[in-house]
């Protein structure tokens, strides 16, 4: 298998069956694994790329035109004599484009679940997969696989602390995420909004990024000022005491003779405080609290 597929796609097919395939539909070539007419090759339903760039693919199609396929696509046997692909999506598309009528392929058998995982591997492992859909597919490898996170992070070659990064931008409202996925902001961007839990507000943010621009470093600052209100806001808010907490109050205030004061927030804690002007005041609350 060649390096350039990744050490966790590698490990992925290593000891796969490999089957020989004698029917009109494929033809063994011993440099270039198996070629496959191109009409018995399904579409791949675990692919997790959604956005195909229809330049990349016309300017990968006349290479292909020229130099042929370089890399094949790694497929499965399915039912009727058909294959299902797991990866290559996008040289098969531009395959296609090219004309041809049958390319290279590599022929695995596997499960749903091995070959969910080596379309993802294989995806998360593109450089030009945007930070949106390598998420998702970390997403799913946890979710469908049941991955750990170790082992998620062996899979696809990255610590868990970057697998952590990605995941975090799931809890990004549509609208930023469909805004990363189309580039309209960067990934640090992203990174930055994350840290506002209230949706709208993020929405309203990926605006002003875009209208200013602004760079990645003022967003962070604006983020900080939206927070930092946001806290201010909150400690501002006031809580009505009930009746049987104001009597409380007055009444403990009468008798020590100082102001007390309860104060308390939205999840019920507070706390009770009582000044004191000297040593002397202090001793006489002790006393009467003592009592």
């Amino acid at each position: 298998m060649p390096n350039r597929l990744g050490k966790g796609l590698g490990a992925l097919l290593a000891g796969a069956d490999i089957p020989v395939v004698a029917d009109a539909s494929t033809r063994i070539n011993s440099d270039a694994g198996t070629q496959i007419r191109i009409d018995s090759i399904e579409d791949n339903p675990y692919q997790p790329r959604q956005d195909f760039d229809i330049q990349s693919l016309e300017e990968l199609a006349a290479s292909i035109k020229t130099y042929g396929l370089i890399q094949p696509v790694t497929v499965r046997p399915v039912e009727n004599g058909k294959y299902q692909l797991i990866s290559g999506e996008r040289r098969l598309r531009a395959a296609k484009i090219a004309g041809l009528t049958e390319i290279p392929a590599y022929v695995r058998t596997v499960d749903n679940t091995l070959s969910l995982q080596m379309a993802l591997v294989e995806n998360v492992q593109r450089e030009d997969l945007n930070a949106i859909e390598i998420a998702l597919s970390y997403q799913r490898l946890l979710d469908e696989c049941s991955l750990t996170h170790e082992e998620l992070s062996q899979k696809v070659g990255k610590d868990r602390a970057t697998i952590t990064n990605y995941l975090r931008l799931l809890r990004l409202s549509p609208e930023v995420q469909i805004a990363v996925r189309d580039k309209h902001i960067t990934t640090g961007h992203a990174r930055a909004i994350v840290s506002i839990e209230d949706t709208t507000l993020q929405s309203k943010l990926v605006k002003e990024i875009i209208e200013h621009p602004l760079s990645v470093r003022q967003t962070e600052s604006l983020v900080k000022k939206y927070l930092a209100d946001s806290n201010t806001k909150k400690t501002k808010v006031k809580i009505k005491l009930s009746d049987h907490v104001v009597n409380f109050s007055t009444s403990l205030s009468k008798k020590l003779n100082a102001k007390v004061k309860v104060n308390k927030d939205l999840s019920g804690k507070g706390a009770i405080s009582i000044p004191f002007a000297s040593d002397e005041e202090l001793n006489k609350i002790i006393d009467l609290l003592s009592v």
